[in-house]
């Protein structure tokens, strides 16, 4: 294996670490996992190499982001030194940029110092990408370490998008405005729909559906975007695995003035124990709402049919900053394997002339090696199902940026 050619991608969130060493060229994996449980007694680490069954360690009680990348170092690597010489970059994945950051960008202390500034914006992820990012300098002082935002993709919606109509000087003064989330995602899928598709990059329209835990949703033209679902925070727009989504104002004001909840109590309800867990009352999983919906469990299938019907409303929304839509995509977890929620948004969306192939929806699992178009041959849409590839993105970006 040849020297400075791999990237090691890292992605913090608040107790956990995944990484992967990609080649940027080819897409390989030479080895992935997943740090688990950080700061709690059960603090954990899963890995495999290319061909290998995956293995786990426990980290100890309470070890933090720094103690799962040296173990990654120091235990992992350690032992294939030609992953570690191969190495030409390390990229960071960062849920908010704010608007300081609009492309990849390499890290010093000014860009830490910026990534802070942001962490209002991404409460619950910034402050995680700052561990990684400070703990992985400190292990690779001497190559390159590239941030790539998740809110860069975005950046080039236009101001009567990303405008909140509240008063000029929250946005002059505190820079409150529609960021999104999930843009590396968006940026992959809709590129690989244009090439799949074999559109003209200079004149395609796509909605991109990234669907997980997280669930956002982008109308993008000609490669960029021009709206999104998720708004000053990653909290906005479609319901989501513990997330409300968008909701009226009011609501906060009255769990606040009316039932005496804090606001960081409110904070907590809305981040963690809504949308579907908050009305199945069992689950976040969407598998287990579907299997819930299934066995005839009623809150099941309300959570199932206010995921599809809020989606369904968005993606029917985009049609107006599109004006023509050539394709739909879906991606992320339950995008990529969940053909129940797909064949229902697909049948709200009848109206705009979208129809579906039922045995390509219900063969296009991911999990199962499945993907490609899942639409009817007369559909007025393309619709196709893509698997996202953060890491490798992150990989080439970061790899151009480093050199």
């Amino acid at each position: 294996m040849a020297n400075d050619k791999n990237v090691l991608v890292v992605n913090c969130g608040s107790s956990s670490v995944k990484f992967a060493i990609v080649d940027p060229q080819d897409g390989k994996v030479a080895v992935s996992g997943i740090a688990e449980a950080l700061g709690l007694d059960d603090a954990r680490i899963s890995w495999s190499f290319q061909g290998e069954s995956k293995r786990e360690e426990s980290l100890g009680a309470g070890a933090d982001h720094a103690r799962a990348i040296d173990f990654v170092v120091d235990t992992i690597l350690a032992a294939h030194k030609e992953l570690l010489d191969s190495l030409a970059a390390v990229g960071h994945r960062i849920v908010s940029g704010g608007d300081l950051y609009s492309q990849p960008t390499l890290v010093d202390d000014s860009v830490e110092a910026g990534i802070e500034k942001c962490i209002p914006f991404a409460p619950l992820h910034n402050p995680a990408h700052l561990q990684g990012i400070r703990a992985a300098r400190k292990v690779f002082p001497s190559i390159p370490h590239v941030c790539v935002f998740d809110t860069a993709f975005h950046q080039t919606m236009p101001e009567y998008a990303f405008r909140f109509a509240i008063p000029e000087k929250y946005y002059t003064e505190n820079r409150i405005r529609r960021y999104g989330a999930h843009g590396t995602s968006h940026y992959y899928v809709a590129g690989e729909a244009c090439r799949e598709l074999g559109a003209d990059p200079e004149n395609f329209n796509v909605i991109t559906c990234h669907l997980g835990n997280g669930a956002s949703i982008s109308a993008v033209k000609n490669g960029k975007c021009i709206d999104t679902s998720m708004g000053l925070t990653p909290l906005d727009g479609l319901m989501m695995g513990t997330r409300s989504g968008s909701i009226d104002p009011s609501v906060i004001f009255f769990l606040c003035d009316n039932m005496g909840y804090t606001a960081q109590e409110v904070c907590k309800i809305l981040n963690k124990e809504s949308g579907l867990m908050g009305i199945s009352g069992k689950t976040s999983d969407f598998r287990g709402i579907t299997e819930g919906k299934l066995a005839g469990d009623e809150k099941c299938a309300l959570a199932f049919d206010m995921f599809c019907y809020r989606l369904a409303k968005f993606i029917a929304s985009y049609y107006v900053p599109l004006g023509r839509v050539d394709a739909i995509v879906f991606t992320g977890g339950i995008g990529e394997n969940s053909f129940r929620m797909r064949q229902r948004v697909m049948e709200l969306l009848a109206p705009f002339g979208v129809k579906i192939d039922e045995v390509k929806n219900e063969k296009a699992l991911v999990f199962k090696g499945g993907r490609g178009l899942i639409s009817a041959e007369d559909s007025s849409v393309k619709v196709t199902v893509i698997p996202t590839n953060e890491e490798l993105i992150i990989a080439r970006l970061a790899a151009d940026f480093a050199k």
